[in-house]
């Protein structure tokens, strides 16, 4: 199970720009390890949501337990796989 669940919602609004919107409930974690979650999903983002991401839409990435102390190239690797996924 991957340490995330990535939403996307596309806008429909013929504005190009891809948009980012992160969460982490308060189960996985005092806010020490949400923000380092969140640190981690941001880096995650910048690297590859501008190559894979789909233009025009809302990306969202929820934290599940387990993705913190995930492998940064694991997350890395799901992520990809799952961006790539959706834009077929």
């Amino acid at each position: 199970m991957p340490g995330f669940v990535l939403l996307v919602h596309p806008r429909g609004d013929d504005d190009p720009a891809i948009r980012l919107g992160i969460t982490v409930t308060k189960k996985i974690g005092g806010a020490v390890v949400r923000n380092r979650m969140k640190r981690r999903f941001r880096a995650l983002a910048r690297e590859l949501l501008p190559v894979h991401g789909i233009a025009g839409a809302d990306h969202v990435l929820i934290g599940r337990a387990g993705g913190v102390e995930r492998d940064f190239a694991l997350l890395r690797d799901e992520l990809s796989r799952a961006l790539r996924k959706l834009g077929r």
